[in-house]
């Protein structure tokens, strides 16, 4: 089955696409990680996305397109995928219905104020990417990665100001996919305001019966 993971940016898309990649099955494919991968390594795309991410700006619909439908068209996705991160835009919706029509759009519910508060908190580790939280998830050892004792970092696009311009982009740019989805009949909407576990075990349920399997 085909999902695309929809939400604020912080709504916890991310979180809740990993665990479920894992409990069903699919793959999880997160433009975000594919373009901080590609910022990592130096790539020509990169550095072409690298300023736009730090600024909490959007990347162009056709660079992201392009990159979407190469990833899905790969061995792993045949029998379906988890998509975190795209679409963000109406043209990125209707490209993805070209490519790959989605089955079902998981709309994970959060306000402004969660969506600062989450971000603003966030902490990665640089060597192997486990993402922490100074109030909801802090490393055992304050600033430093429990797996590979590395510092941690705050994100340039966690920073309060580009929090602010992510979410003036998103409400811009990326809501409005709210009401294309419900025009579709594939949006579902989950409560992503409590915890973690809270909203997984709800998600859980919610995919496991439109999967047709007990949860």
């Amino acid at each position: 089955m085909k999902f695309v993971f929809f939400g604020a940016p912080g709504a916890g898309k991310g979180t809740m696409a990993a665990r479920a990649a894992k409990e069903f099955g699919l793959p999880h494919i997160s433009t975000g990680e594919i373009f901080r991968a590609a910022i990592r390594d130096g790539t020509p795309l990169g550095r072409k996305v690298k300023s736009v991410l730090d600024s909490g700006g959007l990347v162009p619909d056709d660079l992201t397109i392009g990159l979407v439908e190469e990833r899905l068209a790969m061995p792993d996705a045949a029998g379906g995928w988890i998509l975190d991160g795209f679409p963000r835009t109406i043209p990125q919706a209707e490209a993805l219905v070209r490519i790959q029509p989605e089955d079902k759009v998981i709309d994970l519910e959060v306000s402004d104020a969660k969506v600062v508060e989450r971000l603003s908190g966030r902490r990665m580790c640089k060597t192997c990417n486990r993402i922490y939280h100074v109030a909801f998830m802090p490393p055992k050892k304050a600033e430093t990665c429990d797996d590979c004792g590395t510092a941690l970092y705050t994100r340039d696009d966690d920073r309060v100001e580009a929090i602010r311009n992510r979410l003036v982009a998103y409400r811009e740019q990326t809501a409005p996919l709210e009401g294309y989805y419900r025009t579709r009949g594939t949006l579902v909407p989950v409560n992503g305001e409590p915890d973690a576990d809270t909203v997984w075990a709800d998600l859980r349920v919610v995919m496991a019966k439109l999967m047709g399997r007990k949860a």
